[in-house]
């Protein structure tokens, strides 16, 4: 099957895996790997943090390398291989010369295929995502995040951190690991999406030599994520109080997923954003502020980040509420086109770059089941209105919110302070 674009192919193979390519001729480089659609949200309590263990091991043994051959390999022939957790998806990829494509795939798919996860390797290992833990837990602003996401989604794999806990780290057996890789990491489940200076049906014979002991049982669903809300707040001893304030947002296939990115651009995503310049610029309430749109497969958060000094939070939300309350029915022409502009350079500034490429290629593929042309994509951008930001802004705000602060945090209004202002 041949995309519009030409140089973009995508075979779905009998078993059910899909490789899906992109020829880049004026490069040298070739980045490639296996993106399953596997993660946080496909945990059960008991297994939190399998998902991201997983991505460790990857790299600590096969039956036919060991882990320093591994690394060896790779940096022999002057590559790169590394990997990622998040909540819908874990991917383990190399970016190589165009000659060493076959050494790339081989390595993904023997990682995928065969990791032995030696018992040694595993403890080892486990006390290296410990530590990971136990920095986070040491960056406010880094595991507000966390908390954030569990009281938007209580309860549930969504709202679970993707390091996991220390206990569940701590006492996570081997069979846990292998069990969830089984399970999880089938044909059916899986992405192999390469872009550079590649052939496709080279790779395709590649993938199909190297990924074939892949599982063929159809992997288990995700859970639905249900949006909760409410209110977290640590009291610690830090010089600043970090605070996320957050919505339901909507998922990648909504009418509104392109209205909401703009949205949450020309509020807080860059220095003329309205967050930026009424927060910071003509406040001095913050160093940092800005705003985020994470979709989902079925669902959404939109988040509000600020880190303010003790003094300051007071002020702080009131000014943040009042934007959120004018944006519904305040969008300019001006802003929104600044807002187009910076979504449209960030995507298409993207494709020179052989891996994003590759990750967009296996992301769109797992989401909307196709390759979705960059003209397509540039077209729903152009075509968001001031009427659509509005709509989506008060589809947004006026959902029932989220809080998260740590920190010196007993200025910062209530939950319930917050919602009564933004109903008003």
């Amino acid at each position: 099957m041949t995309e519009t674009n030409p140089a973009i192919r995508l075979t779905r193979l009998p078993q059910g895996l899909t490789v899906v390519t992109e020829r880049m001729d004026r490069v040298e480089t070739v980045s490639l790997g296996a993106y399953v659609a596997a993660g946080t949200r496909h945990e059960t309590a008991d297994e939190n943090g399998v998902s991201h263990f997983l991505e460790h091991m990857a790299f600590k043994g096969t039956e036919r390398r060991t882990a320093t051959q591994i690394a060896e390999e790779v940096e022999a022939v002057g590559g790169h291989i590394n990997a990622y957790t998040a909540r819908e998806q874990t991917a383990f990829y190399v970016k190589v010369l165009k000659e060493d494509v076959a050494l790339g795939t081989d390595i993904i798919g023997d990682i995928l295929t065969h990791s032995t996860f030696d018992p040694d390797e595993l403890e080892r290992e486990r006390g290296v995502i410990l530590q990971e833990i136990g920095q986070a837990n040491d960056t406010p602003d880094d595991i507000i995040f966390d908390h954030f996401q569990e009281t938007a989604f209580p309860g549930q794999p969504m709202g679970r951190p993707v390091l996991g806990t220390e206990k569940r780290i701590r006492t996570m057996k081997r069979d846990v690991l292998t069990t969830y890789m089984r399970r999880h990491y089938a044909h059916t489940n899986t992405v192999v999406a390469a872009a550079g200076n590649i052939d496709h049906e080279e790779f395709l014979a590649l993938v199909q030599r190297h990924f074939a002991d892949l599982p063929h049982e159809p992997a288990p669903p995700a859970l639905p994520g249900i949006y909760g809300g409410g209110e977290f707040r640590e009291g610690r001893d830090l010089d600043q109080v970090h605070i996320v304030l957050g919505f339901p947002s909507v998922a990648y296939d909504d009418v509104d997923y392109y209205p909401s990115l703009l949205l949450s651009t020309l509020l807080g995503g860059g220095m003329s954003s309205r967050l930026f310049q009424e927060v910071r610029e003509k406040r001095g309430l913050v160093y940092s502020v800005y705003s985020f749109n994470a979709p989902h497969v079925d669902c959404g958060l939109f988040g509000i980040y600020a880190g303010t000094g003790e003094s300051e939070a007071a002020e702080l939300m009131p000014v943040v509420l009042e934007e959120l309350r004018k944006v519904q029915s305040e969008v300019h022409a001006a802003e929104l086109q600044r807002a187009r502009a910076q979504v449209k350079a960030s995507l298409l500034m993207s494709l020179e770059s052989t891996g994003s490429r590759c990750e967009q290629l296996a992301r769109q593929v797992q989401v909307f089941g196709r390759v979705v042309p960059t003209a397509e994509t540039v077209a729903r951008i152009e075509a968001v209105t001031i009427e659509g930001v509005e709509r989506a802004a008060r589809r947004i705000f006026r959902a029932a919110p989220t809080l998260a602060a740590m920190g010196p945090a007993d200025r910062v209004p209530s939950l319930a302070d917050i919602a009564d202002r933004l109903a008003a």
